[in-house]
């Protein structure tokens, strides 16, 4: 069998398995387990999976250039961020990371909201410009500006002042094995620091974040209390989240599940 083969069926394997084992498919094609490595190796430099100990799991596709991510599952991301929206309640201190999926959870704020909202995000603060009740405060820092964040010493240092309501935890990969993940180290440091000074963390789980990894651990998904998922989002997922101790809330629920 020629590597390209080999390789494009690992690929297969993994989309239909959620995740492989270098053992296993060492096994299955009758190669050693170097040349396994080698393989898994080389498609996660194409970013066609993620490696971890042991094997594999699906590569998040939300780990590409901002811009680039605001064309990804458009309409799933609204309706999530729809029913986000609704987990607000009016006087909240509610902390908003950076993000797609974040960025049309505010266009769904209503305009007669009272809140105050801490964002790392210049793009969050400026969308929320318009809402004359809703206070803004800005976290300061160094700009990462592959995600339009900011990241650093300083950024620690001002949401180390925050007790929030809630946080809505921006990830790229969740995976009830490799938890909660980002493409950048800093970030994942922000995303955890942000989740200790919150009463409820929030994920807005879009399709394409759902059994993928990226290569910073946030945190087990533990560290998120609530997910807002789709009304079709695979059961078997669902019931390993909650097993979890998390709660799924899908966008036609009228209550917490």
């Amino acid at each position: 069998m020629l590597t390209s083969q080999r390789k494009q069926l690992i690929l297969e394997k993994l989309e239909a398995e959620g995740q492989v084992q270098s053992t296993a498919l060492s096994v299955h094609f009758s190669v050693s387990e170097d040349t396994i490595r080698r393989d898994l190796r080389e498609l996660a430099a194409e970013g066609r999976l993620q490696r971890v100990h042991g094997g594999a799991l699906p590569a998040s596709s939300a780990v590409v250039p901002f811009a680039e991510r605001k064309t990804v599952k458009m309409d799933a991301k609204k309706n999530v961020a729809r029913k986000g929206a609704q987990l607000i309640s009016a006087g909240q201190v509610v902390i908003i990371d950076g993000g797609t999926t974040t960025a049309e959870l505010i266009t769904f704020l209503p305009s007669d909201l009272q809140i105050t909202v801490v964002t790392h995000s210049p793009s969050i603060a400026l969308g929320l410009v318009e809402h004359p009740l809703i206070d803004v405060i800005l976290i300061g820092g160094r700009l990462y500006k592959h995600s339009i964040v900011t990241v650093g010493a300083a950024a620690i240092e001002g949401i180390g002042n925050i007790h929030a309501d809630l946080f809505f935890m921006g990830v790229t990969g969740i995976h009830p094995e490799a938890g909660l993940t980002t493409g950048d180290f800093e970030e994942a440091c922000i995303k955890r620091a942000f989740a200790g000074r919150a009463a409820e963390t929030i994920v807005l789980a879009s399709p394409e974040k759902i059994n993928t990894a990226s290569s910073f651990a946030i945190g087990d998904v533990s560290l998120a209390n609530t997910m807002v998922v789709e009304d079709g989002t695979d059961r078997a997922w669902i019931n390993a989240i909650t097993e979890k101790g998390v709660t799924i809330v899908k966008t036609a629920d009228r209550t917490h599940e």
